[in-house]
């Protein structure tokens, strides 16, 4: 049955999208395992491609068939509806990793000879594909502060001689693992002023704040990326990525996943689909024991400084930027451990309910040190420029009970 989109996206996660009757009744909807699928006649293969392939536009009131699980399946299909209703998207494109997403974002709006604007620090894997392999195709980036203004950025491009050559922004806000803001709103104006007749467009990474906590495309963003395996997936169970935009937009996008072939599976559909039921709930679980393990850390005398949204002062120019563009404080942070690389490790080791591993978003709590581990990558000007120093610790912050988190980390800090 279909329900009025009106309805919260929590209501509408367990079956927007999906028809039971077309599965015989099945409440959920199966894993369609499945390579390809039968036309009901020559000529609806025909339609279906013309459409897949971008020959002509869909009709009005035309209903596009399945062709092959490369092209379109129906758990992608119904996960992706889905995923629109968080970001209030026209359209969604799942991929088989974070890391696909971005790059097919990047191949896609950017052509030889043009720069990628993006703010710094940014996940690593990211930095990596702009600095090490963008520049083998002829394209080059441009990083810039998250304190930089516009008039900053403009003079940053202009220096580098790429007037007229910006292809792309990119940010990734808040910024992994310093937690800093960017102005999603002044990057719209920049991409605007910036275009010298084509449109620039901007594409925002939110996956540290999940489709619950931030809305970029409400602020001017085209293109929402998520590392879907964070709190979209949830669970540490499953590798995935998804781009939000508007029709065009993610139609572009689709058409070159075709070619890529990183679409995800029926599985990570499914997957998925189980993972944004109970979204909105273990998000904001999540985000209140965050709000504790940052007053304890703020707190202790072996921490010099909590990163974390929620402590922002009023008086911060970054403060305007949150309350505008953020609905929570989130549930990541990270701190400095009075010390250094030996301390932060000791720190690290010690640890007995929070697990040491990266990624983030999940149900456990995790803890990783950015410097040797995901941002390990990142030049050591960079490292030093944006605070990824060696007394730094990130900690992604899960469902369990904030008193047990709370107990780990004293104990592991008394350990320093």
């Amino acid at each position: 049955m279909d329900y009025p989109k009106h309805f919260k996206p929590e209501s509408l996660m367990m079956s927007y999208g999906y028809k039971s009757s077309l599965s015989e009744g099945a409440i959920k909807t199966p894993i369609f395992q499945t390579s390809t699928f039968a036309f009901a006649s020559a000529e609806d293969g025909k339609a279906f491609f013309e459409v897949a392939y971008g020959l002509r536009e869909k009709g009005p009131n035309e209903e596009l068939g399945l062709i092959y699980s490369r092209l379109n399946n129906p758990d992608l299909e119904i996960l992706e509806d889905r995923l629109t209703l968080w970001d209030r998207a026209e359209d969604a494109a799942v991929f088989e990793s974070g890391m696909s997403a971005i790059t097919t974002v990047l191949m896609e709006f950017l052509k030889p000879g043009q720069f990628v604007l993006y703010s710094s620090p940014v996940y690593g894997g990211t930095d990596h594909f702009i600095n090490h392999v963008l520049p083998k195709y002829g394209i080059k980036g441009i990083a810039f502060k998250a304190t930089a203004t516009k008039e900053e950025i403009k003079e940053q491009v202009e220096n580098e001689g790429a007037t007229g050559k910006v292809g792309l922004i990119y940010t990734e806000t808040p910024a992994n693992p310093t937690i800093a803001l960017i102005d999603i709103a002044m990057c719209r104006e920049l991409a605007d002023e910036l275009s010298a007749g084509e449109k620039i467009y901007v594409a925002v990474d939110n996956t540290l704040m999940g489709p619950l906590w931030s809305h970029p495309l409400e602020h001017g963003a085209d293109i929402v990326v998520y590392s879907a395996t964070k709190y979209i997936g949830g669970h540490s169970d499953v590798i995935a990525g998804a781009c939000l935009g508007s029709k065009e937009v993610i139609g572009r996008i689709k058409t070159l996943r075709t070619f890529f072939g990183n679409m995800a599976g029926p599985w990570t559909g499914w997957l998925l689909m189980r993972s944004l039921e109970t979204l909105k709930v273990r998000m904001e679980r999540q985000a209140a024991n965050a709000i504790k393990v940052a007053a304890f850390l703020d707190e202790h005398s072996k921490v010099e400084k909590v990163h974390y949204l929620g402590m922002i002062k009023e008086n911060d120019p970054q403060y305007a930027i949150y309350t505008k563009q953020y609905e929570s404080s989130g549930a990541m942070l990270s701190f400095e451990i009075k010390g250094g690389e030996k301390e932060s490790f000791k720190f690290l080791n010690s640890l007995k309910l929070i697990k040491l591993a990266v990624s983030l978003g999940s149900t456990e709590s995790l803890a990783e040190h950015p410097k040797t581990m995901t941002h390990i990558d990142v030049s050591d000007e960079d490292q030093k420029t944006f605070g990824i120093t060696d007394n730094l610790v990130r900690i992604s912050v899960g469902v369990e009970n904030p008193e047990d988190l709370i107990w780990d980390i004293e104990q592991a800090l008394e350990q320093v």
